[in-house]
């Protein structure tokens, strides 16, 4: 992992430092503002054109633009923030040439569609692996999922549990209020909940199986016992 730059008494730069040493000339500092913005940009940006190549496309195009107008960053939100709605508007730019668009404001009444998954990268993997391929089972299952909700619905989830920003936060990257967020992220976690719950309970019938190799070991285990019985 790269380190961040720092002040002088060694504490990261804040946005507003980081901007200056850009604008001073100090290109390197753009790289540290990429690497803290780069997941939260990505996961956003996918959740909208449910495309990893593309979103990663835009995400640089993104990038490129703010590093052009990085002048006219006023600290009024986060550069996160401020970086996101950039990208979001790329985003929407992409979709609008695609002739493929819905604005957000009219999102809400969308109907779920199923997309591909959006990866969460720096998914920290367990040593067991048979814990990891639960793990990456129950994280397929629930970015399947997030993907299928409304596009509304999903940026503020993504945005709120998944990246942990704050409903302002929100709010104030998606150009809404902050009781819409409200709103939305409750009937996401909603629809969430009741997707999640029928898969499970499609899959209940699997559930606590017992066949193949196991089966046969604790066969033959018991097998090797009763043998050495004298009935």
């Amino acid at each position: 992992m790269t380190t961040s730059i720092t002040a002088r008494d060694d504490t990261p730069l804040d946005d507003a430092q980081l901007v200056a040493c850009v604008l001073a000339g100090q290109r390197d500092a753009f790289r540290h503002i990429t690497q803290r913005c780069n997941q939260r940009m990505y996961r956003v940006v996918r959740s909208v054109l449910h495309d990893d190549i593309e979103a990663e496309d835009v995400v640089q195009e993104a990038y490129v633009r703010a590093y052009e107008m990085l002048a006219s960053f006023r600290g009024e939100a986060s550069l996160a923030t401020w970086l996101t709605r950039i990208a979001l508007n790329e985003a929407y730019g992409r979709l609008r040439r695609r002739q493929d668009t819905v604005g957000i404001d009219t999102i809400d009444a969308q109907p779920r569609t199923l997309a591909r998954v959006i990866p969460f990268p720096g998914v920290a993997q367990a040593d067991d692996p048979l814990d990891a391929a639960v793990r990456a089972q129950l994280r397929r299952a629930l970015e399947h999922a997030v993907d299928a909700l409304p596009e509304a619905f999903r940026l503020v989830y993504v945005l709120r549990d998944v990246e942990g920003c704050t409903a302002e936060e929100t709010a104030a990257a998606l150009g809404v209020l902050e009781e819409t967020v409200k709103t939305r992220l409750h009937r996401a976690r909603r629809l969430l909940r009741n997707a999640l719950h029928e898969q499970v309970t499609a899959g209940a019938a699997d559930a606590f199986s017992f066949l193949g190799a196991r089966c046969a070991r604790i066969t033959e285990a018991v097998m090797v016992r009763i043998s050495a019985l004298s009935i």
